[in-house]
């Protein structure tokens, strides 16, 4: 078998095709379509998996496409798509419906404003005191940005939130001990569109998802964009042991510590209906990405969750 592998491997090789024993036998393993449909927050990382894994299953088709994470628990449900992605906590009205979740990775939802903003300067040595972002997005009680970040300025603040059911809006209310519903604020529909709106409105305050502030690439915050930090001592400035925005891989380290808070930080979950175990194709898929995956997931932009966390997660694909 060994020869046979290694005759293989040098055909291969010869072809412009490297290929390790251990990926050609994986090759053509499985095959069949997985349909997966949610969250913007964990739309860029499942591509990410997915084009990896056709690497090795080749015969594997997906179909992924982002809409929040309340369509992706609504498509699971309702049997549309084999995966919802979810950027929240599971409801136990949704358990009890059949959802089965799996968390995958981790991220954080940060606020953002534009770079245009005449004021930017001050509020990133000021930062958000989360008294304030309750007076700006839970009672409106701050409409300037003086009152919002202690600025001498009669500057109003233009509020964005999101219009879809998602997984960012909830974690984002949840960091106030609120729901989506109680955000104020301009409703624009997903990611993209949120961080789009702020980056054209120099008054404009609102909040996204790690992917959508940062660039993946280059580990820098996305060209138009700054992400404002949390003044977590409440001291009305940004000390140096809260002042972990300058890159992603800063933040993902201050999230992974437990420097930044959860919420907004939060585990994504891949969500199917009922245990995925009679499904071979779909139970292969996700105990990848809980497996060989995570290696994928730092480079994304993403956090790994702790490995007794996965462990927890492969057990409940038994």
């Amino acid at each position: 078998m060994k020869k046979t592998l290694n005759i293989l491997l040098v055909i291969l090789t010869i072809t412009g095709q490297i290929v390790s024993p251990r990926q050609l036998l994986a090759q053509g393993k499985n095959t069949g379509q997985i349909s997966i449909s949610g969250a913007f927050a964990l739309y860029p990382m499942v591509v990410k998996w997915a084009d990896e894994y056709k690497k090795i299953n080749p015969s594997v088709r997906f179909d992924i496409s982002a809409g929040g994470a309340g369509k992706g628990i609504s498509d699971v449900l309702n049997s549309m798509v084999e995966i919802g992605m979810v950027s929240r906590e599971i409801y136990p009205e949704e358990i009890k419906k059949g959802a089965f979740p799996v968390a995958v990775t981790k991220d954080a939802v940060v606020a953002v404003i534009s770079e245009q903003n005449p004021l930017l300067n001050d509020i990133l040595k000021t930062g958000l005191k989360k008294d304030a972002g309750n007076n700006i997005w839970i009672t409106g009680k701050y409409v300037t940005w003086s009152q919002a970040f202690g600025i001498k300025s009669t500057i109003p603040v233009h509020v964005y939130t999101r219009s879809d059911a998602c997984g960012a809006a909830e974690m984002w209310a949840k960091y106030y001990g609120k729901k989506q519903e109680d955000l104020l604020g301009v409703g624009v529909f997903g990611d993209p569109g949120l961080a789009q709106a702020v980056r054209k409105d120099p008054l404009g305050l609102g909040y996204n998802n790690l992917g959508y502030a940062y660039d993946a690439t280059t580990k820098q915050q996305i060209k138009g964009i700054r992400v404002v930090p949390l003044d977590l001592n409440n001291n009305g400035k940004i000390d140096p042991d809260e002042d972990f925005y300058g890159s992603m891989n800063d933040l993902i380290a201050a999230i992974a510590s437990g420097k930044y808070p959860s919420p907004p930080a939060r585990d994504l979950y891949m969500v199917t209906k009922g245990n995925p175990s009679g499904n071979k194709v779909l139970t292969d898929f996700i105990r990848w990405v809980l497996t060989d995956g995570q290696k994928y997931v730092n480079e994304a932009g993403y956090i790994t969750l702790p490995k007794d966390k996965i462990a927890a997660e492969l057990q409940k694909l038994k």
